[in-house]
Order: C-alpha cells, then structure tokens, then sequence
C-alpha cells in the first residue's frame, strides 16, 4: 500500500513539472537534400550586393548597399545606396524587392532596373536598419574618434599661446 502511495505520488509530481521539465519526445530527424550548385536562375548575395541599379532611362541611380529579409526568407526590401560621390554624401532609400526589374545587356551583364528618378530619390526618405553588424560599430567608433580629434584640435587652435 505504501508503494501505491509513493507511485501516486511521485506521477502527481511529474505532471506539476513544467512541461519544459517533463520528458518530451525526440524530435524526427529531418533529412536534409545538400545544394551542390547555385541555379543557373539565381543569384549570390555577395553578387547582388554593390550591383549598380539604373532607372529606367539607363541613367545609374545607385547601388545596392543591403537586402532584407522577411521570417519566411524571401527578400522584402533593397536598399539602395543613392546620390553622393565615392560612397560621400550617399543615402540609404528602401524599396520594395519587387519594384526592381532584372534583365540582361547586349553584352550579357545584369542590368537592374527600378522605375525611379533621381529627383524622386534624393526626396525620398531614409531607410534606418535597427540591426548593427560589426562593421556598422567600427564605422560608429571611427567618426567618434574623428570628432573627438576634431574637437581637440578645435581647442588647440583657441588655446592662448604659452610663453
């Protein structure tokens, strides 16, 4: 009888636990078909990354500077990089995947398309990632330094002279 009790007992015990505690069933094991060779039809981010996008006129607008990515894994918006000279002065402007077109010159290299002008992109709003990479805080770190040096020199310069 005694063992009876501590049987109940101890499955009454089991069943507070909480769930994550309890014993759960192996997950199956999913087999997983390995991709040997990109698709002739697809490309690679590292491509895709820094292309040139020109307008519809042929005139080039920009680059691409950054993809991002919905949950399910499909590309939902390109930013572009526009205006500025050697990557000075440039703006990041967000369009959907969707308003880019893809197609292929006379000498075979991808040309990417959006039905933008250069007016309407210098007007258009920032695009602001809430994500940092690595490189993002080294690029904040530098133009802190550089501002700090800036104010140095500032002081420096305003200083009276010593004697």
């Amino acid at each position: 009888m005694k063992s009876n009790l501590m049987i109940a007992a101890g499955v009454v015990a089991l069943m507070t636990l909480p769930v994550s505690l309890q014993a759960q069933a192996p997950k199956p094991v999913v087999a997983i078909q390995f991709v040997t060779e990109q698709p002739p039809t697809e490309w690679l981010a590292r491509v895709f990354l820094g292309a040139e996008v020109q307008n519809a006129l042929g005139e080039r607008i920009g680059d691409i500077n950054d993809l991002v990515f919905d949950r399910s894994g499909r590309i939902s918006t390109v930013v572009l990089g526009v205006g500025g000279f050697l990557g000075m002065g440039e703006k990041n402007v967000g369009v959907p995947y969707g308003a880019l077109t893809y197609s292929v010159s006379k000498d075979g290299a991808r040309l990417i398309v959006v039905d933008l002008s250069k007016d309407a992109l210098k007007a258009a709003p920032n695009f602001t990632a809430i994500e940092k990479t690595a490189m993002d805080a080294v690029k904040d770190k530098a133009v802190e330094l550089k501002d700090q040096a800036v104010k140095k020199i500032d002081d420096m310069k305003s200083a009276p002279a010593k004697k």
